[in-house]
């Protein structure tokens, strides 16, 4: 919306980790080099930790753009899981065939796993696990995890280990149960905020990125942007982004620290006062007291003599707040200076005068007052329900139930833009302060405000509050095509290549004469491309799963539940 106004050539403020925006700040710097140093030399674990937002995973993204031709890297996203689940998805990341009699075995899947790293050390590749999220792994995958590390030969560890997570991996860490793997951690990192002028020099650097070529915040902005952020780096990203919409609201092609402050309250859900008012109300409150006892330096209401002309008026003002029959129950009144009529003052509670309406109340207190809506079977149970489709609590797993009936799971880690792109209700996996998961669903979704359902009612959650929660973990259903969802490419032909050609075309708002071609040819290939790039998708010319995602959306019936409703869905 605003891009063109500053002269940008795109968003530079998106919460997704884009290692082209990496700022490597000093301590980003290190963290980086501590990460590589673990890919590059023979060892235990490697520890990365950080407070949330500070920018983990946009150095993982980099870690993996910078990783040597000799490393393979498995890389989990999601490790909640179990110790089968955990080491099938290792072999999986790495290219391993797991039999098909072997999945659900520890000792298959270990010897499976040895076997190819022996021979990846034979022929002098490095195999590198990183997990991200490490906080999130259940004890019995990290005694599992612990255990690799004794894949070794007489001279080095035949797989590297690097956990990343919040600082409560440390203190899962420090139990003592979990010492013997503690032990073996060979370099621990902790990922600090950014101080104020590496907040500017990041804010800054964005900008340079995304094609600014002139300083869009001003110096006050810049301060206002550290301040209210403590210099986590996703504030600052949501800080700034709902800034420059603001900006661009008021034609303005500089952004002022009050615009920071609007942006802030808007995103935080709370009143941000200007960094001065503080100041300016202890100095009131000092000149106020300054008067006061000057005052009573003045009158001197402390001698007799100052005391005796007030007595009778005092009395006759007790004398009127004793009244029985007073109709102003609950309330004194106070003689006028002039001996006019007493002036009613209210003394009842707060309470009783008049009570606070919260028309929403903050999400943390939602996921407290609704926690036993937030497990996996209530949140799949709602998910289902919107897809008029039966789920069983305690049966076969939500993703089996959800093939059974027509529809596929997509498990994935992204961001509001991909929700966006593929427009249907989700399940998102949200951890609180005090580190509790919970899955909510989220129904409704715009540039500013999501929607979930708790508690039997819809509850609009602004994003940039959704977003302390969520950390890029959901689920969502879709209906594919056919049965087997799998990747269409130039070549093939079938009933699903039929499909997405006769979806493109209507798309395109053209209407074939006779049966559509069901092979994959050149011209299929442009229509593909021509989607995808309309769409932000990876233009290949491929119709992966995103593709058939996003292409079943912008074709969907009546009866498909989406997270908004486009124009050409007569939105």
């Amino acid at each position: 919306m605003y891009l063109s106004f500053f002269g940008l050539n795109e968003k530079p403020f998106a919460i997704t980790p884009d290692p082209r925006y990496l700022y490597l700040s000093e301590r980003h710097a290190e963290a980086l080099a501590h990460l590589l140093y673990g890919i590059n030399e023979a060892g235990g674990f490697v520890q990365l930790t950080g407070e949330v937002g500070t920018g983990k995973t946009t150095i993982v993204r980099s870690l993996l753009a910078q990783t040597p031709k000799n490393a393979e890297i498995a890389l989990i996203l999601n490790p909640r899981m179990t110790a089968p689940e955990f080491l099938l998805t290792i072999c999986e990341e790495i290219g391993i065939g797991v039999p098909d009699t072997s999945t659900e075995s520890l000792k298959d899947l270990v010897d499976v796993l040895s076997h190819y790293l022996l021979r990846a050390h034979g022929a002098g590749r490095r195999v590198v696990l990183v997990v991200d999220e490490a906080q999130n792994l259940a004890p019995a995958v990290l005694e599992q995890v612990r255990l690799l590390t004794n894949l070794e030969t007489n001279t080095q560890k035949l797989l590297q280990i690097i956990l990343i997570g919040q600082p409560e991996l440390r203190e899962l860490l420090g139990r003592n149960e979990l010492r013997q793997l503690a032990q073996r951690i060979t370099g621990r990192y902790h990922l600090h905020p950014l101080s104020r002028d590496e907040t500017a020099a990041y804010v800054r650097h964005r900008l340079r990125v995304a094609g600014a070529t002139t300083d869009i915040f001003s110096g006050a902005a810049l301060s206002e942007v550290y301040r209210l952020s403590v210099g986590v780096p996703r504030v600052i990203n949501v800080i700034c982004d709902r800034a420059l919409l603001g900006a661009y609201s008021m034609d303005s092609h500089r952004v002022t620290g009050t615009l920071v402050r609007n942006a802030a309250a808007e995103v935080l859900g709370r009143r941000i006062a200007p960094n001065w008012l503080p100041w300016a109300a202890a100095g009131s409150t000092a000149i106020v007291l300054l008067c006061a006892t000057v005052a009573l330096w003045t009158t001197r209401p402390w001698s007799s003599k100052a005391q005796s002309p007030v007595a009778p008026a005092q009395a006759h003002t007790n004398s009127l707040t004793r009244g029985s029959g007073d109709p102003l129950a609950g309330t004194a009144k106070v003689a006028t200076p002039n001996g006019g009529a007493a002036i009613p003052v209210s003394t009842a509670p707060s309470s009783a005068v008049g009570t606070i309406s919260r028309t929403q109340p903050p999400l943390s207190a939602l996921l407290a007052q609704n926690v036993q809506e937030t497990d996996t079977d209530s949140a799949f149970a709602k998910l289902f329900g919107l897809w008029n489709v039966k789920y069983v609590p305690g049966g076969t797993d939500p993703c089996t139930q959800a093939q059974q009936q027509g529809l596929d799971c997509l498990t994935q880690k992204g961001s509001f833009a991909q929700l966006r792109l593929y427009n249907r209700p989700a399940i998102l996996m949200l951890n609180d302060d005090g580190g509790a998961s919970h899955q909510v669903v989220l129904t409704r979704l715009d540039d500013e405000h999501a929607r979930i359902e708790l508690g039997g009612a819809h509850h609009e959650i602004g994003i940039g509050e959704l977003s302390r929660y969520w950390f890029g973990d959901f689920v969502m259903l879709w209906r594919p095509a056919t049965s087997q969802v799998k990747s269409l490419s130039p070549g093939m032909r079938g009933a699903d290549v039929r499909w997405l050609r006769e979806s493109l075309q209507h798309v395109r708002g053209e209407h074939g004469n006779g049966p559509a071609s069901d092979v994959f040819d050149a011209d299929l290939g442009n229509l593909v491309r021509d989607f995808q790039r309309q769409h932000r998708l990876t233009v290949d010319g491929i119709a992966g799963v995103q593709t058939q995602i996003a292409l079943a959306s912008a074709v969907a019936g009546s009866d498909t539940p989406l997270l908004y409703v486009a124009d050409n869905h007569g939105g």
